[in-house]
């Protein structure tokens, strides 16, 4: 396996992630019509502009309330949204650090300036890296590039930033649409899913195990 780099995604690879958190707190607030969140408009209208750095957070709160037909305050809203975020782990980000040492690391991230104020505070009082660019190579986020997995444009763009050949790079996400996306460069790919964590990849020095030595584990490699 001749890797030399890999992309990491950030939500449900290094940070967990449960959707079903917001849901709850916007119910605590008095929101009871839960099923318009699972619904492929509220995506496209109020998230996706977010994520993809079309809409300030102000404008989105905004959608938020007129979406839920809630006097929120900025706050409220902002509690709400950040509820889904579980608090950044010492095992993954000292794995990390490990892995560091072997490969140029890079973060790719589907995100939005809420949840990013929010866990680089995470970042900075728990672990002492001010900028996620001190832990990694070099991280992106979507609603800074303006671009948005799946579409093959970011994969592309991070590829073309950092001269990286995608034959000895790895990219490792939890949704199968962003892997797809990301085969379609010749990315070499591993979907986070079934219950495999992260450091079920890596070697107790950051290497990424051997699949001819560690069985089950990156045969999804393609």
């Amino acid at each position: 396996m001749d890797i030399s780099s890999i992309i990491f995604d950030f939500g449900g690879v290094i940070l967990d992630i449960d959707p079903q958190l917001t849901i709850k707190a916007l119910r605590d607030f008095g929101f009871k019509e839960w099923q318009k969140l699972d619904s492929p408009e509220f995506y496209k209208e109020v998230i996706f502009p977010l994520e993809k750095g079309l809409d300030s957070p102000e404008v989105f709160r905004d959608k938020m309330r007129n979406y839920l037909q809630m006097k929120l305050t900025d706050e409220q809203v902002n509690t709400a949204w950040n509820a889904l975020l579980f608090p950044l782990t010492n095992e993954r980000i000292r794995l990390l650090e490990k892995a560091k040492k072997h490969y140029a690391i890079f973060l790719l991230s589907n995100s939005n300036f809420i949840h990013y104020q929010e866990f680089l505070k995470d970042l900075h009082s728990n672990f002492g890296y001010k900028q996620f660019d001190d832990l990694f190579d070099k991280s992106y986020f979507s609603f800074e590039l303006q671009l948005i997995k799946p579409d093959r444009k970011i994969y592309d763009y991070v590829l073309g930033d950092q001269d990286l050949d995608p034959g000895q790079t790895l990219f490792i996400d939890d949704r199968e649409d962003n892997i797809e996306g990301a085969a379609r460069t010749g990315l070499k790919t591993f979907h986070l899913s079934n219950g495999t964590r992260l450091t079920d990849l890596f070697d107790h020095t950051g290497k990424l195990k051997d699949p001819l030595i560690s069985g089950e584990i990156l045969t999804d490699l393609v």
